[in-house]
């Protein structure tokens, strides 16, 4: 039987319509070889969470670059976890200070990766650290 491929989504939580990065990293995952959904902008942390349990990820990459990513990445992670999906690595990506790097790492941020973070590094720490559900 094949391997299964890390199925991983990208996401924008907030009004944060800065999409190109996300839209890069789809891209990237997809030619990393993983199954890639991208849900677009302006999504309700309820509208990423449901996303996805409903298509069964393995990932759930966040990206913000409006500020609003200590209300946005816990509340995504506190409703992953309410609904029994905390197995769902979430990670995030934007413009997130130094400083708020610990708070998001409590509730439940696997890692953070900000601008200067190589697509390649990105992708060697998801294929080191995500495997696929059961």
């Amino acid at each position: 039987m094949a391997e299964k491929k890390l199925r991983v989504m990208v996401a924008k939580p907030g009004l944060d319509g800065h999409d190109r990065g996300a839209r890069v990293l789809s891209r990237c995952f997809r030619d990393a070889g993983f199954e890639v959904i991208y849900t677009g902008c302006h999504q309700t942390p309820e509208q990423c969470a449901a996303a996805a349990i409903q298509e069964d990820v393995d990932m759930l990459g966040l990206s913000c670059l409006s500020g609003a990513h200590r209300y946005l990445f816990p509340a995504v992670t506190k409703l992953l976890k309410e609904q029994g999906a905390d197995d769902i690595v979430v990670v995030g990506g934007g413009i997130i200070p130094d400083q708020d790097f610990q708070y998001l790492y409590d509730s439940g941020i696997k890692a953070i990766f900000t601008p200067g973070a190589t697509l390649d590094s990105i992708v060697e720490w998801i294929r080191n650290n995500v495997t696929p559900r059961a």
